[in-house]
């Protein structure tokens, strides 16, 4: 194959495939951030649970414990495996909390009220930081990306993403509790849990979906870790070249 036969690489290839390996980066960093699908499984199988065998026999103690035992049991399979359990220890507190709530007042509607509030805290943090100029959704992602806050004063279009991706985020999560809450009082425990079930995974992927365009459109991320370990570099070449010419 001669010189013109040989493929060259246009800039628009080299820009595709950057475009490319920035979604690739994205996607992932998502999935470390949120949990991935055994994340979303350990999300939702507690109170799947509770649900389920509070629909059959009216048992709040027995739906209860059911829940709790299978989140502790989720935790153990993380550490057996050796994989991060930091999803499915919250998933744990989540669930011990709404036993706790549960328990005290006798009213098994109670066992989603810890959960509904913090999801409302929460929405209310997005749009909150988003409005402060310091969206959270970018202090989630920051270290995962290895830039930290750098995306604060050194990368705007990416400061700007982070910031779309908290208010959706935050809207997200404000309509889920708008739906919630009135169910809190209005309907039976029952009908409150399934519409939650089937509330927890739709707005969740539609947050991370939106989040992941945002960010893919974004500039890339500032590797500041990288950048340390340059100037450590530097350093010490330096500080080997100054005792060379001493010597």
């Amino acid at each position: 194959m001669t010189s013109v036969d040989k493929p060259t690489t246009t800039a628009s290839d080299q820009q595709r495939q950057d475009s490319g390996d920035v979604k690739a980066v994205t996607e992932a960093a998502l999935f470390e951030a949120f949990g991935g699908v055994r994340g979303l499984i350990e999300t939702v199988v507690p109170g799947l649970l509770f649900v389920t065998i509070y629909t059959v026999n009216k048992n709040l103690h027995a739906a209860a414990i059911a829940a709790l035992a299978v989140s502790l049991l989720l935790v153990a399979v993380r550490l057996v495996l050796k994989d991060t359990p930091k999803h499915a220890f919250s998933g744990v507190f989540g669930v011990a909390f709404g036993v706790v709530f549960a328990m005290m007042t006798g009213n098994a509607k109670d066992f989603y009220l810890p959960g509904m509030m913090y999801t409302l805290g929460l929405a209310l943090a997005y749009i909150i930081t988003a409005i402060a100029g310091v969206p959270l959704i970018g202090l989630i992602l920051g270290p995962v990306f290895k830039e930290n806050l750098s995306w604060r004063t050194r990368n705007p279009g990416r400061k700007k993403a982070y910031t779309k991706a908290s208010w959706a985020w935050g809207l997200i999560l404000l309509a889920k509790s708008a739906i919630l809450f009135p169910l809190y009082w209005w309907a039976d425990t029952t009908e409150l849990g399934w519409v939650l079930i089937a509330l927890k995974i739709p707005p969740f992927l539609l947050a991370v979906y939106l989040t992941w365009v945002f960010l893919a459109k974004a500039p890339p991320p500032i590797d500041v870790f990288a950048e340390m370990e340059a100037q450590d570099k530097a350093e010490k070449e330096r500080e080997a070249a100054a005792r060379q010419g001493e010597a």
